[in-house]
C-alpha cells in the first residue's frame, strides 16, 4: 500500500516536469548564442579567415608574374663586374646592361608604387653596385688646383660608367617617382653617408650624377635635410684643416647654392654659422682654383640675403689673401668685387681703407695679371664710390702705390692702366692729390737722409776698425800630425 502511494507521487512529479518544460519559451531562430564555446568558435573562424587572405595577397604578389620578372632582373643586376678583369666575360656585361636599361624602362613607365618585395632587393642591388672602395689619388690636381690635362683625364674616368651611369638613372627614378615615406626605411641616413662618400670620386661623370641625385634627395626628403647639411659641413671642414684633398668640393657646393638660395631672411644663426666657419675658410684652400666660382655664388648669396654680412665676408677674404699664389689673387680681386656690389653702403667707410690696401698691393704686384686686375678694379662704380666716401684715409695709400707703378714697373700696359686711373684720381680730387704727392716727396726726402746717415755710420766703423787692425790678416799655426 505504501509502496503504491509513492509510485503514485512520482509519476504526478514526472508530469508537473513535462508540463513545465513544454510551456517554456522556445529561443528565437534569430538570435545566436552567446556562450563561451561558440565565441571561441567565432575568434577561431575569424583568425583563419585573416590567415587565409593575407596568404592570398601575399601568394598573389609573389606569383604576379610581372613582380616575379622584375625580381630576376634585379638578381641579374647585382652581378659586379669590374671591366679590367681578363676573365670577365664581355658578353655577360652586355647583358647586365641590357637588364639595368630593362629596369630603368619599368621604372620611367611605372604606374603604381613598388611593393615592399621589390624595393628591398632594388635598393640592396644599387648599394652594391655604388658603394665602392676609392683607390687613393696618384694625381695631385685636387691638392694644387691645377686642371687636368687629356691624358690624366683619361685616367680619372671609371671604366665601370657604362653600369654605373645606369645604376644612378635607376635610383634617380626611384626618388623621384616614389613617396620618401615608404623610401624611408630603404633610403636612411647611413645610405646617404655612403652616397656622399662617393663624392671623393676623380671621375667628373659620376660626380655629377652624385650631385644630381643628393640634391633631389635633400628636396623631397624634407626630414633628411639638417642631417644632410651637417654631413656636408664636415666634409668641408675636413677638407679645410686636415686633408686639403677632396675631388668634390665644387659639386657640393653647387648644392649648397641651390640651399642657400632658398634661406628665408632672416637668416637663421645656424646658416651665418656655416658662413663664417666653413665658407669663408674655404678660401684659403690650396685647390681653390677648382671650386671657386661655386664658392663665390655661396658668399654672394648670403651677402645679397643680409648685405650686413658683407663685411664680415671680405674681412674673412683679405685674412686668407695668398701670398704667391698669382691665379688665387686674380679670383679673390674678381671676388672683392662683386661683393663691393652686394654689401651695406653704411660699411664703406670701414671697408674703404683695408679694401684700397690691398688692391694697392696687389697692382703693385710684378705679375703682370695681377696689376692689370687690381687696376681694372677702379672702373667699377660702386669701389669708387666706397674709396670716396673715406678719401682722405684712402688716397695717401693709392697714390704711393701709383706713383711706385710709374716708376719701377716693368710692363708697358701695366703703366699705362695706371697713367689712366691716376688721371682720374686726380679729377676727384686734385688739391687732396697733389697734397699725398708732397707728403710722398717729403718721406722720400726723409729716407734718403736716413740712408745717407747709415752708409755715413758704416763708414766710420769701418775706419775705427782698420785703425784697431781688425781687417789685417790673420796668421794662422799649421799643426802637422
Amino acid at each position: 500500500m505504501i509502496e503504491t502511494i509513492k509510485q503514485r507521487k512520482a509519476e504526478k512529479g514526472f508530469r508537473d516536469m513535462m508540463n513545465v518544460h513544454r510551456n517554456s519559451p522556445k529561443a528565437s531562430p534569430g538570435r545566436r548564442s552567446t556562450t563561451l564555446k561558440h565565441l571561441f568558435d567565432l575568434d577561431s573562424k575569424n583568425n583563419n579567415d585573416n590567415f587565409s587572405s593575407s596568404t592570398r595577397i601575399i601568394s598573389q604578389s609573389s606569383s604576379d608574374p610581372e613582380n616575379e620578372r622584375i625580381l630576376s632582373i634585379i638578381s641579374h643586376c647585382s652581378t659586379i663586374f669590374t671591366f679590367t678583369d681578363p676573365l670577365e666575360s664581355p658578353s655577360l656585361q652586355d647583358i647586365k646592361r641590357g637588364n639595368l636599361i630593362q629596369l630603368l624602362s619599368i621604372l620611367k613607365s611605372l604606374k603604381k608604387p613598388l611593393p615592399d618585395q621589390i624595393l628591398s632587393p632594388l635598393v640592396t642591388m644599387i648599394s652594391v653596385n655604388l658603394f665602392h672602395s676609392i683607390p687613393p689619388s696618384n694625381n695631385n690636381a685636387a691638392i694644387t688646383g691645377d686642371f687636368l690635362d687629356d691624358e690624366e683625364f683619361g685616367s680619372a674616368l671609371s671604366p665601370t660608367w657604362p653600369h654605373l651611369q645606369l645604376v644612378y638613372d635607376i635610383l634617380l627614378r626611384l626618388v623621384l617617382n616614389m613617396d620618401p615615406k615608404v623610401l624611408r626605411n630603404y633610403i636612411d641616413q647611413p645610405f646617404l653617408t655612403n652616397v656622399l662618400c662617393l663624392f671623393q670620386s676623380e671621375d667628373p661623370r659620376e660626380r655629377e650624377s652624385l650631385k644630381n641625385v643628393y640634391h633631389r634627395i635633400y628636396s623631397k626628403f624634407t626630414f633628411y635635410r639638417s642631417f644632410m647639411r651637417k654631413s656636408m659641413s664636415e666634409v668641408f671642414l675636413h677638407y679645410i684643416f686636415e686633408t686639403e684633398k677632396h675631388c668634390g668640393i665644387g659639386e657640393l657646393l653647387e648644392i649648397w647654392g641651390s640651399i642657400i638660395n632658398g634661406f628665408t631672411v632672416p637668416l637663421k644663426e645656424e646658416h651665418k654659422l656655416f658662413l663664417m666657419r666653413v665658407l669663408i675658410p674655404l678660401q684659403k684652400g690650396k685647390g681653390m682654383q677648382l671650386y671657386h666660382r661655386q664658392l663665390s655664388y655661396c658668399v654672394n648669396q648670403f651677402v645679397q640675403k643680409e648685405p650686413m654680412l658683407g663685411g664680415i665676408v671680405i674681412r674673412g677674404v683679405l685674412k686668407y689673401w695668398p701670398i704667391t699664389n698669382c691665379q688665387k689673387e686674380v679670383l679673390l680681386i674678381g671676388e672683392l668685387e662683386e661683393l663691393v656690389e652686394n654689401i651695406d653702403p653704411d660699411h664703406y667707410r670701414k671697408l674703404a681703407l683695408p679694401l684700397c690696401t690691398q688692391i694697392t698691393r696687389c697692382l703693385n704686384s710684378w705679375n703682370s695679371q695681377v696689376a692689370e686686375r687690381a687696376l681694372y678694379v677702379w672702373n667699377n662704380e660702386q669701389f669708387v664710390k666706397m674709396a670716396h666716401s673715406a678719401l682722405e684715409e684712402v688716397f695717401p695709400v693709392v697714390v704711393e702705390g701709383m706713383e711706385k707703378n710709374l716708376k719701377w714697373h716693368w710692363s708697358k700696359s701695366v703703366k699705362q692702366l695706371t697713367e689712366n686711373v691716376k688721371a682720374m684720381l686726380e679729377e676727384m680730387d686734385p688739391s687732396l692729390y697733389e697734397k699725398c704727392l708732397q707728403e710722398i716727396g717729403q718721406k722720400e726726402y726723409l729716407a734718403e737722409q736716413e740712408e745717407a746717415n747709415r752708409k755715413k755710420k758704416w763708414e766710420r766703423i769701418e775706419m775705427e776698425a782698420a785703425k784697431n787692425q781688425f781687417l789685417q790678416p790673420q796668421k794662422f799655426i799649421c799643426v802637422s800630425h
